[in-house]
């Protein structure tokens, strides 16, 4: 047999139980024939064989990204982004605001993202009040970096029925000021309910989950678990973007949405929609509902209250019994579940949940997850350990997010996204960003995994810190394992799909503090090359 594809010279990192660091891939098709030195690829090489001298750079398993919102980080693309250095205030972000009234038509949404109170000139959200004297004709939101807490104009709340009178959802605050008046801020799910008024046209979908896909494969990105959107409509669209190409990424769709999720896993549920279902390019994923809130807000749940005020400890969905009553049940129908977590608190009211449906219906091998899992103290890991759970801890968010974890929750960022701790137990963990929370570059959250320091330098639970090939394993075979998926990706071995990543150098052999600055140089899907670096053209004999 001979290959389409061969890479000669590289410093392969397969990602095996070994973790075994070859020359040389062959792929015929799309999938992996061959792993090994060059001598053993050569019988692989024929007249049509394309040849690839990766002269000593990285190939690299495709990396799996196991919790990320596809399509509301491509809906972010097409909004104002208050990530861009240029809005370091306030003022500087009416005046994109303003800009963009001027050319949005009256009556249809105009959105930002990612904003973060903590790092602008005011240190303040906007007010309801200079929201409305950009337009009274537009609605506005803009929706704060944690996508759990937003801001909003007179004309949003309107949309979505909320006025003084209207009672705060359960798990939510709608913020009203101490004469009784709205103040435009919505936290947990009274924002989730607002992001779901304001919603998005199929075109504009179809468009923002093609520049997503384009943007994580750049990444070297070739497989996610898409962790939920607003849109209970999202599972059509997926399937469809995918059929057309829009999508080239593999997904693992999990049962969620941001708003009333504990409804939308029940509809899926009486669907007969079941974990498994689909085939390699999309695939049903666990059922999730929502616990508590964001660890940077910060609106997670605690045991203990923060350590920045502690008349505060966070916020819930739901009472444990509630939590019960439908994961409880998807356990037994046979689902993979799973929860946004981040709180101790939450994840202890979560582990219980588990514990009683195993009790109840005994099932091996079930794979049960927590997305995020922030604050994994010492007795919730041996928790997780002995329920054989699988957490989905953020990485790269101590980077962006380290200072705001250090004045909030003190010591107890010593195990926020475990890593160290989850490998030493021997607890399988599985990377992620959480995009668009923070940046999706996997690249980034191995550097964090390795590094466990801030963008400003803060060192953010140093013991969690892991080596280069502990962290890569997060990103790849790990994330094949969250999704059942181990035996056909995740590692570079015969029989695996071809799903691989080039870097522009060695990560093994660059130092550690330089592990964010490499780039991906290829990214391949079933053996096709999909993303080459402009102007990087890899060496072919």
């Amino acid at each position: 047999m001979k290959a389409n594809l061969v890479f000669i010279n590289g410093e392969v990192i397969t990602a095996d139980k070994q973790n075994s660091i070859v020359e040389s891939v062959a792929i015929k098709d799309n999938r992996i024939i061959g792993v090994g030195s060059n001598l053993e690829m050569k019988d692989f090489i024929g007249e049509e064989t394309e040849v690839i001298d990766l002269a000593g750079k990285s190939l690299l398993p495709g990396f799996i990204d196991s919790h990320l919102h596809l399509i509301l980080y491509g809906v972010n693309q097409l909004n104002i982004s208050c990530k861009e250095s240029h809005i370091d205030s306030v003022a500087a972000l009416l005046n994109d605001l303003k800009k963009k009234a001027l050319v949005t038509p009256k009556g249809e949404w105009i959105r930002a993202w990612g904003f973060n109170e903590t790092t602008i000139m005011e240190k303040r959200y906007p007010t309801i009040a200079e929201l409305d004297a950009i337009s009274t004709d537009h609605p506005i939101i803009i929706s704060r970096t944690c996508g759990h807490i937003c801001i909003v104009n007179t004309a949003a709340m309107e949309k979505a029925g909320f006025d003084e009178n209207t009672p705060n959802p359960q798990g939510g605050i709608i913020e009203k000021n101490e004469h009784g008046d709205l103040t435009g801020k919505l936290f947990e799910a009274a924002n989730m309910k607002m992001n779901e008024v304001a919603s998005y046209t199929d075109a504009e979908l179809m468009k923002a989950v093609k520049i997503a896909s384009d943007h994580f494969i750049s990444g070297g990105i070739t497989s996610i678990h898409e962790a939920g959107t607003s849109d209970s409509n999202s599972y059509r669209l997926l399937q469809t973007a995918i059929k057309n190409k829009e999508i080239r990424v593999r997904v693992y769709a999990i049962i969620g949405t941001i708003n009333e999720s504990d409804k939308f896993v029940n509809k899926m549920m009486n669907a007969g929609i079941v974990t498994g279902t689909g085939d390699e390019k999309f695939r049903v994923g666990p059922a999730k509902i929502f616990l508590d809130g964001s660890s940077s807000g910060p609106t997670i749940a605690t045991r203990e209250p923060y350590s920045s005020d502690p008349t505060k400890s966070g916020i819930l969905y739901y009472s444990e019994e509630e939590i019960y009553k439908v994961l409880g049940e998807a356990h037994k129908k046979g689902y993979q579940i799973t929860v946004h977590a981040q709180g101790d608190k939450a994840i202890e009211m979560y582990l219980n949940c588990v514990e009683r449906a195993l009790k109840e219906s005994p099932r091996k091998n079930h794979r049960h997850r927590i997305e995020h899992a922030g604050i994994s103290t010492p007795d919730l890991q041996e928790r997780m350990k002995q329920l054989e759970i699988i957490p989905i801890p953020n990485p790269p968010f101590p980077y962006e997010y380290g200072e705001i974890y250090v004045h909030n929750y003190g010591e107890r960022v010593n195990y926020m996204y475990a890593a160290r701790d989850y490998i030493d137990k021997g607890i399988i963990a599985a990377g992620s960003s959480d995009a668009p929370v923070t940046d999706f570059n996997p690249l980034l959250g191995i550097h964090t995994a390795v590094n466990r320091k801030s963008q400003f330098g803060a060192e953010v639970g140093t013991n969690q810190s892991i080596s280069v090939l502990e962290a890569i394993k997060l990103y790849t075979w790990n994330g094949a394992y969250a999704s059942f998926e181990e035996d056909i990706k995740g590692s570079l071995e015969v029989g695996k799909l071809a799903d691989l990543v080039v870097l522009n150098e060695s990560i093994l052999r660059a130092k550690p503090d330089r592990i964010k600055d490499l780039k991906v140089e290829a990214t391949i899907i079933d053996g096709e090359i999909v993303y080459q670096r402009e102007n990087e053209l890899m060496m072919k004999n």
